[in-house]
């Protein structure tokens, strides 16, 4: 990093006047500098400003290569920023970096909240539903949001997710003259905001039960599906034999709504979720929507074998339906050493093949019986599910 041809410069709403001498110096030494529209103008480049393309494009940059060139991002290049999607094509001897304090550290400085005890987000470029797993009595999140209307949408969301009762503070142009902080509940919000903006929300007056559970085996009736979804017991066992991981990738084979693939998500996983039908592909796609899970989970149309051409290695395999032997025997081959697979049975058929896989393989190998309390005339009687047999084991 002897002489690095590119700085990247983070920037706040202050302006020029605001970074420190290093930073200030990169700036006026860069014979081209790339940047939004409100950062050129903020840093009064004139004719050396190169507005960012859109949609957003690194070639323009990497083309100048060698030239002293500067590219201006907000605060903080690293959070959800700019410089990671820079720093990811080049070498680390040709850019270096001149962070400033970011939205999220303004924020935190202007409520007095410790960043460690919050959940950070940006969803300036991702759904709301991003937000399910950390919505909950108690809660304290900052996110960035994408523009002036995204505040009023955000409040509106959370009233119909039951959190109504949310306070949020909107922080408008934090570190420049045009900051501006307030606040509001979600129910009955009435702000006209402008960006660049970030929402705090404080759960401290959420009902309690608001949310989702932080543990697998969530309710049926919170995915959409036509009746072909693994009951909650079965998949909170199943999850458990899976051993999800962050950032691992699961291939579930026979989808049906994808609920085991979802529940791999919110654990912080990545799955590609296998189903031939395009009914239930549909099932899948919304339930990736309503969990926030895109980039994370992907539905594909098809049936393994032959759609598992092409896929990277997983870290998990779970068969939920259509396991046969040629099937087993090809994703037993094509596991990587330490990886998991798991299948569920309900035919005496699948029963025997996985007994004799135990066999052969080893693992694990449990019968789930599970009856539920129904009316019984005036009383109430045992309704036993369809006993499932379970295979589990490491490669």
């Amino acid at each position: 990093m002897s002489d690095p041809w590119l700085s990247i410069i983070g920037m706040g709403e202050d302006g020029p006047w605001g970074l420190p001498d290093a930073s200030r110096r990169a700036l006026e030494e860069a014979q081209v500098v790339f940047g939004a529209p409100r950062h050129l103008a903020l840093a009064d480049v004139g004719a050396r400003g190169r507005p960012w393309p859109v949609p957003f494009d690194l070639g323009p940059l990497l083309a100048l290569r060698g030239q002293r060139v500067a590219a201006l991002v907000s605060g903080d290049p690293f959070w959800c920023g700019a410089g990671g999607a820079i720093s990811a094509v080049l070498t680390h001897s040709e850019w270096r970096a001149f962070p400033a304090p970011g939205v999220i550290s303004l924020a935190a400085a202007r409520l007095g909240w410790r960043l460690e005890d919050c959940v950070t987000l940006g969803l300036h470029a991702a759904p709301f539903a991003r937000l399910r797993p950390h919505l909950a009595r108690g809660c304290r999140i900052i996110a960035t949001l994408r523009d002036g209307d995204a505040p009023a949408a955000l409040a509106a969301w959370l009233e119909a997710q039951g959190a109504g009762a949310a306070r949020l503070t909107v922080l408008e142009r934090l570190g420049g003259p045009l900051e501006r902080v307030r606040q509001a509940r979600a129910e009955g919000f009435a702000m006209t905001c402008s960006a660049p903006v970030a929402v705090a929300i404080d759960g401290a007056d959420l009902p309690r039960g608001v949310g989702l559970s932080a543990a697998p085996g969530r309710p049926e009736d919170l995915f959409t599906h036509d009746g072909q979804i693994t009951k909650s017991p079965i998949r909170a066992i199943t999850l458990a034999a899976l051993e999800p991981r962050r950032g691992a990738l699961l291939w579930d084979i026979g989808g049906g709504s994808g609920s085991v693939s979802v529940e791999w998500g919110l654990a912080g996983g990545r799955a590609v979720t296998l189903e031939p039908r395009a009914d239930r592909i549909a099932q899948i796609t919304e339930n990736i929507d309503r969990f926030g899970l895109a980039g994370r989970m992907t539905a594909v149309r098809g049936a393994a074998p032959e759609a598992l051409e092409g896929l990277p290695d997983a870290d998990a395999v779970f068969v939920g339906g259509g396991a046969s032997a040629p099937l087993m025997e090809l994703l037993w081959d094509r596991l990587r050493p330490g990886a998991r697979l798991v299948a569920n049975a309900v035919t005496l058929e699948t029963e025997s093949l996985l007994a004799h896989l135990q066999a052969r393989h080893g693992g694990r190998l449990l019968r789930l019986d599970i009856a539920e309390a129904q009316p019984l005339g005036r009383m109430r009687g045992w309704t036993a599910a369809r006993p499932v047999t379970q295979w589990s084991v490491t490669r």
